[in-house]
């Protein structure tokens, strides 16, 4: 198979695919924004044997193990310091948690020799022939491709370009999350301390890797917001506006914020959109079926960039025949799992002292723990997939597309 498959985005979701593409004998190119490989990022997870077994045939597991963070413990206390709820490591770590950073740079370098790279360019408009997608990048380059795949997240701007306003797409769950970097003036070890008044979340999380920094990390309710999401300043404002009168540890973390050149801001939202293709366009992971927060996101993005690479392979590259499968494949395993997103503005921030009450006394109590476990390895390990004799014959060796595949089990380190 010579198909040439167009992934917009890096991140996560576009290296698998890439990966799996490759093992398939297409030729994959990923498009990302950025000049280079993100670095760092907040801690992603992965958990249940689907995931874990995802990995172990892409090669990477042993690569994400050497660098996996070992979980975050989440303590919450009140402004004076007294303990009000302590989640354990493993609640938000699952089975492994690994920095998004890392987690990226060990898909891209899986994805090997058979993946062309576009960095510090995006797609400008999408014109599909009969033939293949007319691509034109921001850049002003022209090329042509049998397939394209957004793999660029809950804003997706292929999903922007082939299905319309991302208003029609995303809905807010009324909360907004924001995180940067801060010294680690507590001396905090992997572990996250966390302060709430209703509505709102303050926290500050040790460095996996240096010692001497943390991550600040704020969330707070609201209705949906009008804002530049690419002016630094205007959402630095938001965020203090929300927490200049809040007491604890909140004062050095919007002194940080001042001069932090790395800011993370979004809504906590969910993507719903029916189908996830169009003609030759096609929607993977957030862009299709994302959660801000709490839906399994990365997981999902693995499972959907293995089935999707697979049914393209099982039906010979006819588009026509592998998207309405992939979708029907892994939609309900996906949606099961993005409903985790809907309450993690709600876990994270009750809007009110009862609220707050109550969640604290819950998740204090071990048969709650329990009950919450049994549902989150429910939603992660749902589903049951289908072995893609290509990718089988091909398992744990690297090579151009179209040639002979030799060589390691595991990924060239980058």
């Amino acid at each position: 198979m010579t198909g040439t498959v167009l992934i917009s985005g890096a991140s996560i979701a576009g290296p698998a695919l890439a990966y799996w593409l490759g093992r398939h004998g297409f030729r994959p190119t990923i498009v990302e924004i950025a000049p280079a490989l993100r670095t760092g990022g907040n801690a992603v997870d992965f958990r249940g044997p689907v995931h874990l077994g995802l990995l172990a045939r892409m090669g990477v597991l042993d690569a994400l193990r050497e660098v996996q963070t070992g979980g975050t413990a989440m303590r919450f206390v009140t402004a004076d310091g007294q303990r009000t709820m302590e989640m354990p490591a493993d609640f938000a770590g699952g089975d492994i948690e690994i920095l998004r950073g890392d987690l990226s740079r060990i898909f891209c370098a899986a994805a090997g020799e058979h993946t062309e790279y576009l960095f510090g360019d995006s797609i400008a408009a999408l014109d599909e022939t009969p033939g293949g997608v007319d691509v034109t990048f921001a850049s002003g380059r022209q090329r042509t491709f049998d397939l394209v795949i957004g793999a660029d997240g809950v804003h997706s701007n292929v999903r922007r370009l082939t299905f319309g306003p991302e208003r029609q797409y995303v809905s807010h769950l009324g909360y907004y999350v924001a995180g940067w970097p801060m010294p680690n003036h507590l001396g905090l070890g992997r572990d996250t301390l966390g302060h709430n008044t209703p509505g709102r979340l303050a926290s500050i999380g040790g460095d996996h890797r240096d010692p001497a920094q943390a991550g600040a990390f704020v969330v707070f309710a609201s209705p949906e917001l009008s804002y530049d999401r690419y002016d630094l300043d205007a959402q630095k404002q938001l965020v203090r506006e929300r927490f200049a009168d809040l007491g604890w540890e909140v004062p050095r973390m919007l002194a940080a914020l001042d001069t932090a050149d790395d800011l993370y801001f979004d809504q906590i939202c969910r993507v719903d959109i029916e189908p996830w293709s169009r003609g030759r366009i096609a929607l993977v992971g957030d862009a299709a079926c994302g959660a801000t927060i709490g839906g399994m996101g990365n997981g999902t993005a693995l499972v959907a960039a293995y089935t999707l690479a697979g049914e393209l392979a099982a039906a010979g590259g006819d588009h026509t025949v592998a998207f309405p499968r992939y979708e029907d494949r892994i939609s309900r395993f996906a949606k099961r799992a993005q409903k985790g997103g809907a309450g993690a503005g709600r876990f994270l921030a009750p809007k009110t002292a009862h609220g707050l009450a109550i969640r604290n006394w819950l998740h204090n109590r071990g048969w709650f723990m329990t009950m919450t476990y049994k549902i989150a390895g429910d939603r992660s390990s749902g589903i049951d997939l289908p072995t893609y004799p290509e990718t089988e014959s091909r398992a744990g060796r690297t090579g151009r597309p179209g040639e002979p595949l030799s060589g390691a089990s595991r990924p060239p380190r980058p």
